[in-house]
């Protein structure tokens, strides 16, 4: 089955039912997903410009950002670049005050066997695995 790639703008559509019409159209497309009918693929920045988009321009609380963007990275048939790092990314940025590009870079860190970073920002001291430099 052909692969078909989903912008930000339809998970959005459809996570946010802010026009009917266009949610409908994604809520059918997700079941296709998930009936095995339709193969669907996206990045990680997809799914980090999604976090950036529901975070500011809706004014989403961390939890239900959250709980948004692991529904996506449940969905059956939808491959998602390094879902692995994003799913340990979310786990980071649920239990530290740390923002999630931040997150997602410090679990790459990690997953790369590297333990500092040179950073100003200073949130990078509650992530336990890395040394903040200039510390």
């Amino acid at each position: 089955m052909k692969r078909q790639f989903v912008d930000t703008n339809v998970f959005l559509r459809f996570l946010t039912r802010d026009e009917e019409a266009g949610y409908r159209y994604c809520e059918n497309l997700f079941r296709k997903a998930v009936a095995g009918k339709a193969m669907l693929f996206t990045t990680e920045l997809v799914i980090a410009e999604i976090v950036w988009t529901l975070s500011s321009y809706y004014e989403l609380g961390k939890r239900e950002v959250i709980e948004k963007v692991s529904l996506i990275l449940n969905t059956q048939n939808l491959e998602v670049t390094n879902k692995g790092v994003l799913l340990d990314a979310l786990a980071l940025y649920q239990s530290e005050k740390i923002d999630f590009i931040d997150a997602y870079n410090a679990i790459v860190a990690r997953r790369h066997g590297i333990d500092e970073i040179h950073s100003f920002d200073r949130h990078f001291d509650d992530v336990p695995f890395l040394k903040r430099i200039p510390g």
